[in-house]
């Protein structure tokens, strides 16, 4: 893993930290649980687009942005990516 990946997964991590972990931790109010593939995956049939889109404007219980105010979409890509694979 260069340097460059790393810090980016790092970021990732810490910002999952700060701003999914709350809900998608534990799976509070329906929120799927980081790792679970199986519980992401009807999701992740939607599409990253309407994931993304889905993170900015809210959806269900999830408000808009979640939890990260100051994420772009590139960032809640990388969020989405990052809580829907098996840890």
């Amino acid at each position: 893993m260069t340097s460059v990946v790393a810090s980016a997964s790092v970021d990732v991590e810490a910002r999952y930290k700060k701003s999914c972990y709350a809900c998608h931790g534990f799976g509070a109010n329906g929120a799927p649980k980081t790792g679970d593939v199986a519980g992401w995956a009807p999701r992740m049939e939607k599409g990253m687009e309407t994931l993304v889109k889905n993170a900015r404007e809210g959806i269900n219980t999830m408000p808009p942005m979640g939890l990260c105010f100051d994420c772009s979409d590139a960032d809640f890509q990388a969020l989405i990516e990052y809580m829907s694979t098996a840890k």
